[in-house]
């Protein structure tokens, strides 16, 4: 008889396949309606440009603040002046839309012939009077998500380190922290000196990574509560309104796929990054918010009433997924996080797939993924790291999860197979961080099995099978 142990360490596999992900300069779908001031310029071929048509269909009733510089022959053979094709255009964005920053997103051609973006940008930026930021979010990264994580790196070189003085424009500022301006409208200063004193003496602390605006506002909230004042996010809903960062500053990256951000902010700005887990479900937004305050000095104050109240909202969703199994094939880096939220509710990991795995920036995700485990007695998931999708699949039909969490292309064979899946993509779009948010994660990953659940309600099966007969 043989007896097998189950692993007790975390188990790191490669299959160095590839990369099954949408191109990085997706990323202009939702950075360009955050940064409310912003113009993004995409240089590439038309085949860059027939794929944000695509990704952006959805956003037809949305006025779009993004262009495609398409490349001829001309452009890539060197025949034409790079310089004054960019300047013309730059001139006809400012004349149009007069923006606070163009952002030039670099793709596969402008690497493959070697444009040289970022030695053009300072040039063009003198001459016409707009920031330009260069920002290499091309289809040679890991995911699609990563495409934020350039942009984001290369902002983080913009912010000013000074509140007195922006080093681009050369204005002289109050207060750029749009949040804070949201946060006291309406109120008189003397309400704002007795909120101020609410605040514990801390450092000042930035927050990096793109959220909708409720999200950011919930998340600053909650470190209210705890005596955490956030002196900025990146990015700012404003290019004007970026955080001052300084050296010595504290900075905390809001998701898993940041990595060059925050290096770029320990490196180049001498900050101290807080690596702490990622405020995605309950138990993670607890874990984030406790290391912030132990980091800054702060005791933390009914973060277990707190957790232990989202959780009992969220019965209704845990008993349906409770002892059920689920698989990710890897897709938007994220597969940590949410594999370590589906484990606390109580469902079995059997494997994470994921694009690329950053150790060290995920450090404290992945030790909380350990330690989630043991407290759940569930086995410890095997995380692959590019993963080759043909043995994967080999994997499900072996395995037969109750879920995969997928990319796009994937999720239809699967359903004609008989396997749940739900795409990845989707949660990169839905509000999923922070303690309110955590139904809306499971909102997604319920849905396919809630869907199952009413289709033998209305004895859809016998339906199928009689017309099959027939």
């Amino acid at each position: 008889m043989t007896v097998t142990q189950e692993p007790s360490a975390l188990n790191f596999e490669c299959e160095t396949g590839n990369y099954h992900t949408f191109c990085p300069i997706s990323c202009v779908a939702w950075l360009y309606q955050k940064i409310e001031d912003s113009f993004f310029l995409v240089i590439g071929t038309k085949t860059c440009g027939y794929f944000l048509q695509n990704a952006m269909g959805v956003m037809i009733f949305a006025e779009p603040r993004y262009a495609m510089a398409e490349l001829e022959e001309g452009d890539i053979s060197a025949q034409l002046n790079d310089y004054e094709e960019l300047k013309r255009l730059c001139l006809q964005i400012k004349r149009d839309r007069n923006p606070s920053v163009i952002v030039w997103i670099g793709t596969c051609t402008t690497e493959i012939i070697k444009m040289d973006l970022e030695g053009l940008a300072p040039k063009l930026e003198a001459e016409i009077g707009i920031p330009i930021v260069t920002a290499r979010a091309n289809g040679l990264d890991y995911a699609f998500t990563q495409g934020e994580d350039t942009v984001l790196a290369a902002m983080a070189a913009r912010c000013p380190e000074s509140p007195q003085k922006d080093k681009i424009t050369g204005e002289v500022s109050e207060n750029r922290n749009a949040i804070q301006k949201l946060l006291n409208f309406g109120k008189k200063k003397e309400e704002i000196a007795q909120e101020e004193a609410e605040y514990a003496d801390h450092p000042p602390l930035v927050l990096f990574g793109s959220l909708p605006d409720p999200v950011v506002s919930q998340l600053t909230l909650e470190l209210k509560k705890q005596g955490i004042k956030v002196a900025g996010w990146l990015p700012a809903k404003r290019y004007t309104e970026l955080p001052v960062i300084e050296e010595g500053y504290y900075v905390s990256g809001i998701n898993p796929f940041l990595s060059r951000t925050a290096t770029t902010l320990m490196r180049r700005r001498k900050c101290k990054l807080i690596g702490a887990p990622f405020p995605i479900g309950p138990d993670g937004t607890r874990a984030w918010i406790e290391k912030l305050c132990s980091v800054l000095g702060i005791e933390p104050k009914g973060l277990a009433e707190r957790e232990a109240q989202i959780w009992a909202s969220l019965e209704d969703y845990l008993q349906l997924i409770r002892g059920k199994s689920v698989f990710f094939m890897g897709d938007n880096l994220l597969e940590i996080s949410l594999a370590r939220f589906l484990i606390r509710c109580g469902m079995t990991v059997q494997e994470i797939g994921i694009p690329y795995m950053d150790k060290r920036y995920q450090a404290a995700e992945l030790d909380f993924l350990e330690r989630t485990c043991q407290e759940m007695g569930a086995p410890l998931p095997v995380i692959m790291e590019k993963p080759d999708n043909y043995n994967q699949i080999q994997r499900i039909q072996a395995v037969k999860p109750d879920l995969v969490i997928t990319g796009m292309a994937h999720a239809n064979p699967l359903e004609a197979r008989g396997i749940n899946t739900k795409w990845s993509v989707e949660f990169t779009f839905a509000q999923i961080h922070g303690f309110t948010n955590a139904r809306d994660i499971l909102e997604l990953v319920t849905r396919p099995l809630r869907r199952n659940n009413s289709l033998k309600d209305l004895g859809w099966s016998q339906l199928v099978k009689e017309e099959a007969k027939v």
